[in-house]
């Protein structure tokens, strides 16, 4: 009988990642290219963090950022929606590429049950990236798609 539960959880499991054309679980990695050294970039992003730690989130979501840590190559950080108070956990992973830096984002849902999430969490880390200007610096690039980021194509950051 176990066997039977088993495989009807996993092949569930496995039709639903076709269905929904990304993670199964709400979230989002992503990879960024900013044009100065990550010393400056995590600076740059935990300061954003900081002016967005109050609640008043103007028409958006961009408050409510809470910074757990960061020792320099590894940030740590929380994003509380505004409205239904839902808490997502950021990681971002800095690595000095040249003049560069490397930054390795993810965001993801505690609610456990979160599949969909209308793209909070790509807006999570996109709304930091262009509130701090990294987006403006020399050779910026992010690369992420929907199939490792909850509905990034048709998040609207505006809203989320």
């Amino acid at each position: 009988m176990i066997q039977v539960i088993s495989v009807l959880v996993l092949f569930i499991y496995t039709c639903s990642a076709g269905i929904i054309g990304g993670p199964l679980h709400a979230s989002c990695k992503l990879d960024w290219n900013v044009g100065m050294n990550c010393k400056a970039a995590g600076q740059t992003i935990v300061d954003q963090i900081n002016k967005w730690k109050g609640d008043d989130c103007g028409t958006g979501e961009k408050c409510l950022y809470s910074l757990d840590s960061f020792d320099g190559k590894i940030l740590k950080a929380k994003h509380e929606t505004p409205k239904a108070h839902y808490i997502d956990d950021l990681t971002m992973v800095f690595n000095d590429n040249g003049d560069d830096c490397a930054i390795n984002a993810n965001s993801t849902s505690e609610t456990w049950y979160a599949v969909l999430d209308y793209g909070t969490n790509y807006c999570n880390l996109h709304n930091l990236i262009t509130g701090s200007g990294l987006d403006k610096t020399a050779r910026f690039k992010e690369d992420t798609s929907d199939s490792v980021c909850t509905q990034f194509s048709s998040a609207n950051c505006e809203k989320y």
